[in-house]
């Protein structure tokens, strides 16, 4: 089994931000899988799901972003070997609205998310998923940037990138993360000298 787990906050207050991209990722891999959230467990909305021979755990966290390693470390010891089985999806905003950057671990680069999974997992060794939601640096703070919604004309790159993340995360259920990194690393928007990465 894999662990899937889309970072966000729970509450209305909270839904379409840039922050939840990772719950709208989510979302949608469920739809493309034919399942959907219906239950919970670990403290989050989970549901259980195959993709070509693997069985799957989808996880949306209700923890609230910052602590979101209590919730992943819980479901991780129920049903997966190891933290490499565990496939974590969160926003990015030192990444262009558009790109994907998978890694089989590293750092939280300052992702509060990604601090407390590797807090409680105990180990930084764990595949990710950034999704790029841009920031104007001028525009507002980060805190501001990502708990605020995308602008409309925003809207369609941002459909587009998260259908490509859940086309990445399914080729890394069937290639692993080196083949995902090397398909969907790329930027489709601005070459190879994006000096956003």
């Amino acid at each position: 089994m894999k662990i899937i787990a889309g970072l966000g906050n729970p509450g209305a207050r909270y839904r379409n931000t840039r922050h939840n991209v990772g719950y709208v990722t989510l979302d949608r891999l469920a739809e493309r899988l034919g399942v959907a959230f219906a239950r919970e467990k670990h403290e989050a909305h989970v549901v259980e799901a195959q993709f070509q021979g693997t069985r799957l755990l989808l996880m949306k966290p209700l923890t609230f972003m910052n602590r979101s390693g209590l919730s992943v470390a819980r479901a991780a010891r129920d049903a997966v070997e190891g933290p490499g089985d565990v496939l974590v999806v969160v926003d990015d905003a030192d990444l262009r609205l558009g790109r994907l950057r998978l890694r089989a671990g590293g750092s939280a680069g300052g992702h509060n998310g990604l601090k407390s999974i590797i807090e409680h997992l105990g180990t930084p060794e764990f595949p990710r998923l950034r999704i790029g939601v841009g920031r104007d640096k001028a525009e507002a703070g980060l805190i501001d940037h990502v708990l605020g919604r995308f602008k409309p004309e925003e809207r369609a790159e941002v459909d587009r990138v998260v259908t490509r993340a859940v086309d990445a995360i399914l080729h890394y259920v069937t290639e692993g993360i080196g083949s995902a990194m090397n398909m969907f690393n790329a930027d489709p928007g601005a070459g190879a000298h994006d000096t956003q990465s």
